[in-house]
């Protein structure tokens, strides 16, 4: 830690607490309480029953999971390649061509999601890219959404990427497509991986986008809930809330393993 004193290190870490359990955990722990609870009395759910999870992890539940798991890799996968892509290209560009790169592959961040929802309701709703109604509709918001993310998340890597390594490879004969696959992706694998796992994780929580764009037949997790809840089955939609962040935190420990494996290659 940057505090040295003993007397620091308490009051930061209580000051930690103070703000990290009232802000973060506790609504979570509400959440986790209510998909086990029976009614709710006063401040907190009260009573207990496993009933819930069984709606959860069911039929129409467990249909959005798989839609929702099948949408995040499939954007992810996509973010990665189009971002990572953009992002090697920008590297080679002057300063005001990477800055307008930049730009523009963060633009979806800096407006609200679902003005990018509405843009891509108008784009694909007319031949010959006629997508509304299908999944890939919502795919492609997925991705474009995300894909900001694995941009800047390579780009922040290729800026701390050694010259030496390609200055070598190169000295010694290797073509630059050689060094590209065979030196600067696998130095890049780290960050490529974290920027999977954060693509993964946004895109299994993207609701206001979705929500403009989903078909009857490929309705996502988030909106599940939403329904859920909104049907007045609270207890029910905190029990798919709670397989929400548990399917979530499990890809992303997978992430994390496969992330420290490659930083110490």
């Amino acid at each position: 830690m940057l505090v040295h004193s003993k007397a620091g290190r308490w009051a930061t870490w209580t000051v930690f607490f103070v703000l990290f359990l009232p802000l973060f955990a506790l609504p979570l722990l509400v959440v986790l309480a209510a998909s086990f609870a029976t009614n709710w009395s006063g401040a907190l759910p009260s009573g207990f029953t496993g009933g819930h999870y069984s709606a959860a992890t069911s039929g129409d539940s467990l249909t959005a999971l798989t839609t929702s798991l099948v949408t995040a890799v499939t954007a992810s996968v996509l973010a990665l390649v189009v971002g990572g892509w953009a992002a090697l290209a920008a590297a080679a560009l002057k300063k005001r061509g990477r800055r307008v790169l930049d730009a523009l592959f963060m633009l979806p961040v800096a407006v609200p999601s679902v003005v990018v929802g509405l843009a891509v309701l108008v784009a694909f709703s007319r031949p010959p890219m006629l997508l509304n109604g299908t999944r890939w509709i919502v795919i492609i918001a997925h991705t474009i959404l995300v894909t900001a993310f694995a941009y800047q998340s390579v780009s922040a890597a290729l800026q701390r990427l050694d010259p030496a390594y390609e200055q070598a490879a190169a000295s010694l004969g290797a073509r630059p497509a050689y060094v590209l696959w065979k030196v600067k992706l696998p130095l890049l694998l780290p960050s490529l991986n974290a920027a999977a796992g954060l693509c993964f994780a946004l895109s299994m929580g993207e609701l206001s986008a979705t929500m403009m764009l989903y078909p009857p037949d490929w309705m996502p997790l988030p909106v599940q809930i939403y329904a859920t809840t909104d049907r007045g089955s609270l207890f029910t939609g905190s029990a798919i809330a709670v397989v929400l962040m548990a399917a979530t935190l499990l890809v992303l420990l997978a992430f994390s393993r496969i992330r420290t494996k490659a930083s110490y290659r």
